[in-house]
């Protein structure tokens, strides 16, 4: 006999990779209005700090049980990786001036080193469907931002580059470690804490390499507000439950349609062109993504 709560829970589990798609992909958007206000590390940091107090209130709403040190020490590893890391890089690169192209084609090559460390490190499976799936993905990314990634005259820095690899490194490495311990972690609480150690290690940087710049303008609340709330709170408790439930690999290879979908946002928000190559890219990225996550 099924229940309620069982039909709910595989409804959701239905819509959240398509939802957590649609949310992630503005992360581009919302850098590009952030950083112009802001220094990428200080927006950075005032985002994951207002976040995590809100996590650590809505788990002490929930009557969620705390955490063991353990397990906030494992938290804090994973934030440094896939939020310190991944979010400082992307953020840091497209500050240097980075193509919104070539920051989301490099962002989605972290789905590759996944699946591959993957199988190597936790034994996850990787079927020949899989395969497939993830080389399609990674066609229809080169695809997409090909058309988009700037004209041969953009000038690309060694700086932009490198913050763009540790993104990649970072947000691979927290992925794994996230699924190879999350399963016994409580949500809100364990999210909070790697927003902690977030806090700490981008606000550090931001005091070194900044000096703390933030001007409070329209643009910029308006670009917090969305930060926190759909990408730190929203987004990001969707990808983590559904590490819960799936291998790495398959959450992973989600993020080979942000760009694409990256390129609609863009080309509805600031008028960049939307070819035909780019729609071929993303109903080709949208198969891969199907092949790498589904399970018939």
């Amino acid at each position: 006999m099924s229940s309620a709560p069982e039909t709910a829970s595989t409804r959701l589990a239905g819509l959240a990779p398509g939802l957590f798609v649609a949310l992630w992909s503005t992360g581009f958007i919302v850098a590009r209005y952030g950083t112009t206000d802001a220094g990428p590390l200080t927006f950075l940091t005032v985002r994951t700090a207002i976040a995590a107090l809100v996590l650590f209130v809505l788990a002490r709403i929930a009557g969620e049980t705390r955490l063991t040190f353990p397990q906030v020490r494992t938290q804090w590893v994973v934030g440094a990786g896939i939020h310190a890391m991944y979010l400082g890089g992307v953020f840091v690169a497209i500050d240097r001036g980075l193509p919104s192209g070539v920051s989301a084609l490099i962002a989605a090559l972290h789905p590759v080193v996944t699946t591959v460390l993957g199988r190597v490190l936790l034994n996850e499976p990787l079927t020949t469907r899989r395969v497939l799936g993830v080389v399609l993905g990674c066609v229809g990314v080169v695809a997409v931002v090909v058309e988009r990634g700037g004209s041969s005259d953009d000038v690309v820095g060694t700086g932009a580059l490198v913050a763009m690899a540790i993104a990649v490194v970072g947000m691979s490495a927290g992925t794994l470690v996230q699924r190879a311990t999350s399963t016994t972690v409580p949500l809100l609480g364990g999210t909070g804490w790697q927003y902690v150690s977030t806090t700490v290690i981008l606000g550090a940087g931001a005091l070194a390499s900044e000096g703390w710049e933030f001007t409070v303008t329209t643009r910029s609340v308006l670009a917090l507000a969305w930060a926190v709330g759909i990408l730190s709170l929203a987004a990001i408790l969707l990808m983590l439950w559904l590490l819960q439930r799936q291998a790495a690999s398959q959450v992973s290879s989600l993020f080979f349609l942000t760009p694409a979908l990256s390129t609609v946002e863009g080309a509805i928000l600031f008028g960049e062109r939307l070819g035909p190559l780019s729609m071929v890219g993303l109903v080709v990225a949208i198969a891969g993504v199907w092949m790498a996550t589904s399970t018939r």
